[in-house]
């Protein structure tokens, strides 16, 4: 492949000359595609359409027992990119423009590029981000725990593994495919600052797992260290934006609905009832007071200074008594911070009251 590469390359730029001169803007490949021999040779990988018609150039096929994919990424999918919104970081971070329609797609191109790394530099923006990859992994996971064929469980271990190493990625302000992809993941870490706890010896596991139990043993010990090594990430101080604590007052008054049926459930007794409430207001403690929530996995969310709420650590069916008082703390706290922050809770004991502050 080595000495068509430059001829296939060739091909490819008279192709667009000829063919497709105002309907291709770019042609790409990505710097260091080939390093371990595969045949993968360092020619052209993608292609940005100016036009529709410029997507008629895509097509693929094999020279040499090697695989060739002339594909397009649109401008549109760049920013993606450059936003981190899919995993192909590196044909953006690595790419090398070998034929442009113009400088100024050269400049807009550039410039995509550069909010790539401006956003893997802000600390902020790739805490959330990394959020999102450990979403997907426990996603997969979540499918894992009911499957039970080899192959399935093992490429899902697979895949876990790979999203998780891109929110690790983040964190350590790069990407996967940075370095060293195209030799294996073990080598890429050598270069990352930081590792989650046994991250690697976990991935080694993997590889040598032979059971559908071993994966799943593995690919949970894998989801909490990188749990663990997000949360010390999370941005502190001015990094945050802004909270207003009318949102707060408001979510309360939301809520007290739910808090009164709890009440009136403990009071009765009706296990059943209740306990569907206290899982639902449960979630909702846990999302304004430590960014977890049970329906969507991981989402950030702005803080309170609340600490973290137990409220179903009270439940007892035979007992209900415990969970009304937890209850009645946490409502209690709650509001003594919006009260802190001179935020008016609009509560009124009567429907009169009510109509006469509205006038």
């Amino acid at each position: 492949m080595k000495n068509t590469t430059n001829q296939l390359t060739e091909w490819v730029i008279n192709k667009i000359k000829t063919e497709y001169p105002d309907d291709v803007a770019l042609l790409v490949a990505v710097e260091g595609a080939s390093v371990n021999g595969d045949g993968h040779g360092e020619v052209f990988d993608y292609f940005v359409p100016a036009t529709e018609r410029g997507n008629e150039m895509t097509q693929t096929f094999i020279i040499g027992g090697v695989g060739n994919d002339l594909y397009p990424r649109s401008w549109e999918r760049c920013e993606r990119t450059a936003n981190m919104e899919d995993w192909a970081s590196l044909c953006l971070g690595k790419a090398k423009i070998l034929y442009s329609r113009s400088e100024a797609d050269v400049e807009r191109f550039e410039a995509i590029r550069q909010k790539l790394f401006a956003n893997l530099s802000d600390p902020v923006f790739v805490y959330k981000k990394a959020l999102e990859r450990l979403e997907n992994a426990m996603d997969m996971y979540r499918t894992m725990m009911f499957e039970e064929r080899l192959y399935k469980v093992r490429g899902l271990a697979g895949f876990i593994h790979y999203y998780l190493s891109m929110g690790v990625a983040y964190l350590n302000k790069t990407y996967v495919g940075d370095s060293s992809h195209h030799q294996g993941m073990l080598p890429m870490y050598a270069n990352w600052e930081r590792l989650p706890e046994r991250f690697a010896e976990y991935y080694e596991s993997i590889l040598a797992a032979k059971t559908v139990g071993e994966l799943r043993s593995i690919a949970h010990l894998l989801i909490a260290s990188v749990r663990r090594f997000i949360a010390a990430y999370k941005p502190q101080g001015s990094a945050v934006k802004s909270t207003n604590y009318q949102d707060l007052a408001e979510w309360y008054q939301e809520l007290r609905t739910t808090l009164n049926r709890i009440y009136h459930y403990c009071e009765t007794g009706n296990a059943d009832a209740v306990f569907i409430d206290a899982c639902s207001l449960q979630n909702e403690l846990s999302v304004i007071s430590e960014e977890f929530d049970f329906f969507n996995s991981f989402k950030v969310e702005e803080q309170f200074g609340l600490e973290e709420m137990d409220l179903l650590g009270a439940y007892d069916a035979q007992n209900l008594a415990p969970l009304a008082q937890r209850a009645a703390e946490i409502e209690n706290a709650i509001v003594a911070v919006i009260k802190a922050h001179n935020i008016t809770i609009r509560s009124y004991d009567t429907l009169e009251a009510f109509l006469a502050d509205t006038k």
